[in-house]
């Protein structure tokens, strides 16, 4: 078991193909550990070369409204007027602090994606 840190895009690539070969080792055994570090040093190469942006404050409270089957009345409750919700949701207006914690205390939206 030979582990470097990952530089370059060739040992990203062959660190990925030792970790699918690897993969079902069990724990605790030389095969599991170096699963283990491969996986990290991977996860540190990708949070660095390949960052994942937040999403979109709008495309949030619309993914939170489709998973909680919500309509755009149901929002009045959060955002105010039915026509503010439509401003907020077409992206006409912004959104105010307090409606940033009104969503992030009722819909449990993390504040720093509203506040993006």
């Amino acid at each position: 078991m030979e582990i470097r840190p990952i530089k370059t895009d060739q040992d990203y690539n062959m660190s990925i193909k030792r970790i699918e070969e690897l993969w079902g080792a069990k724990r605790d055994t030389t095969e599991g550990d170096e699963f283990d570090l491969l996986c990290t040093l991977v996860e540190s190469y990708e949070m660095k070369h390949y960052p994942i942006a937040p999403p979109d404050p709008i495309d949030a409270i619309k993914f939170r409204m489709e998973q909680m089957e919500m309509t755009k009345a149901d929002m009045v409750e959060y955002l105010g007027s039915q026509s503010r919700v439509s401003e907020i949701l077409n992206g006409k207006r912004r959104l105010t602090l307090k409606m940033v914690k009104l969503l992030y205390k009722g819909l449990k939206i993390p504040a720093e994606i509203l506040l993006a």
